[in-house]
């Protein structure tokens, strides 16, 4: 074991000497750029409290499903990790303890985007020395604690610590904003911005439907009775979302599917939703038509679209009926676009005030499907690769097969995606230098100007998203 913990500052950058060396002199023109997270599920309220954060094994263990996933697919159980139970029966509470067996299995993320993020946090903000082992385990998790507890390590000073000069969180259509409010009024008004998700009201059939009906009703003062009412209370609750500055929606549909129905079909549809005897058919056939509709209003509102389909959530019923959602037991699936975003692209696709970035988890689509539809329709951007495809290789890939079709101006920035606020440094540096990478090869292969890629390195790093997302308010 080596006997110093470092970043290598040539780390995901190429490995020929001359594109490696181009590569550092790209990294350098963006490294230090502020971050714009437009896409991501930092609590917000966490962010208000302010508080010092808990133990380790709080910050960085249990709400992880990526570490997660990876040590229970090697044996190691929920129960070790301190991931709670539905019922309530014991699980590890000891956060030294479930730090260990995490520090045990360690070895696990080699080659893993997980350990590359880690790393970055473990090594740059805590300053830990020695690699994480069963041996290190107490001195690294001591030393994360003792950091933890200091101001700067509050919530709200870590933003100016990690450069972050935007930073989307994700709230449910039926939110009330008062956190975002409140912080508004404590001088963060335009850094911290919230973002509208209306899943849980587009999918009539989720457990608990039924009571985020009553909520949007409170929220927008309207009384929700039928589908028309439905529509109004929507667009009420977005012009409250872009007042306290939102700039973004978000759709999480497992399919992409936006074929619309006839007004009297999606009243139908609704109403037998509020009678509690709506089919999963006419669930998926409605979720399908509101992703029409969202389209509509962000047409006449301006909220920049985000759709990321294509994931079987809780895919193991066992496994969610013991623990709940978000444990790791997501799988990405095969997703249709070409056909399933027709009716919306042939009605929208040339609005000029539509943007819509597609994000997918079904990494063939981006050469065969969504490169050549972002390389004609001018309201939709690529998003970045998301989830199961943040990764140096899959970054790299995607690079290459969507710049052939759809160039690197009908793309949208990354984004980073996470829940896990320590990482987010990491995942955006990590994306930079595999951009950086992939620069300096197209002019080492005299494809681009240095000069070029200089601009495009900027680009990609910030300038895009920051032009992406504008600030709807006055």
């Amino acid at each position: 074991m080596p006997s110093t913990w470092r970043l290598h500052p040539d780390r995901a950058l190429p490995a020929d000497p001359t594109t490696r060396s181009l590569a550092r002199g790209l990294l350098a023109q963006t490294e230090d750029l502020p971050i714009v997270s437009m896409h991501g599920h930092v609590d917000i309220a966490m962010l208000e409290r302010n508080e010092p954060f808990n133990d380790p094994a709080e910050v960085f263990v249990i709400p992880d499903h990526y570490l997660v996933r990876m040590l229970v697919s090697q044996g190691v159980d929920h129960d070790a990790l301190g991931v709670p139970r539905r019922d309530g029966q014991t699980v590890e509470t000891d956060p030294r303890a479930i730090w260990r067996t995490f520090a045990e299995h360690w070895h696990l993320f080699r080659g893993t985007p997980t350990r590359f993020w880690l790393e970055h946090v473990f090594i740059d903000v805590f300053g830990i020395t020695e690699r994480l082992s069963a041996e290190t385990a107490d001195a690294a998790y001591d030393t994360i604690a003792e950091h933890l507890a200091q101001p700067e390590f509050a919530p709200l000073a870590l933003l100016d610590r990690f450069n972050i000069e935007v930073l989307a969180t994700t709230d449910s259509a039926e939110d009330d904003l008062g956190s975002h409010t409140r912080l508004s009024e404590r001088g963060y008004d335009g850094r911290l911005v919230p973002t509208f998700r209306p899943d849980g009201l587009l999918h009539v059939d989720r457990p608990g439907w039924a009571d985020g009906i009553r909520r949007l009703g409170e929220r927008s003062g309207i009384d929700v009775a039928d589908y028309d009412r439905f529509i109004e209370a929507l667009e009420s609750r977005r012009r409250s979302f872009i007042e306290a500055g939102a700039r973004a929606t978000d759709h999480g549909h497992q399919s992409a599917d936006t074929t619309p129905l006839e007004a009297s079909e999606a009243r139908r549809i609704f109403a037998q939703a509020l009678a509690g005897e709506v089919s999963a058919q006419e669930a998926r056939a409605f979720s399908g038509h509101m992703l029409g509709e969202m389209a509509r209003m962000s047409c006449e509102d301006g909220l920049v679209m985000q759709l990321h389909p294509g994931v079987v959530r809780n895919y193991d019923p066992r496994v969610f009926a013991e623990r709940g959602a978000d444990v790791g037991y997501d799988i990405p699936a095969p997703t249709d676009y070409v056909q399933a975003l027709r009716p919306l692209l042939t009605r929208y696709g040339h609005h000029p005030n539509l943007t819509l970035v597609l994000f997918t988890v079904d990494e063939d689509a981006f050469s065969r499907e969504l490169a050549p539809l972002a390389g004609v329709f001018p309201s939709l951007r690529l998003g970045a690769p998301w989830w199961f495809l943040d990764t140096p290789d899959a970054m790299r890939r995607y690079r290459e097969a969507v710049t052939d079709t759809a160039g690197f101006y009908n793309t949208a920035g990354f984004v980073d995606d996470t829940r896990a606020y320590f990482s987010i440094p990491a995942r955006h540096d990590l994306a930079r230098r595999i951009d950086a990478g992939h620069l300096a090869r197209l002019v080492a292969e005299h494809r681009l100007e240095l000069d070029e890629a200089e601009e495009l390195a900027r680009l990609l790093a910030y300038d895009q998203v920051k032009a992406l997302y504008p600030e709807l308010r006055g």
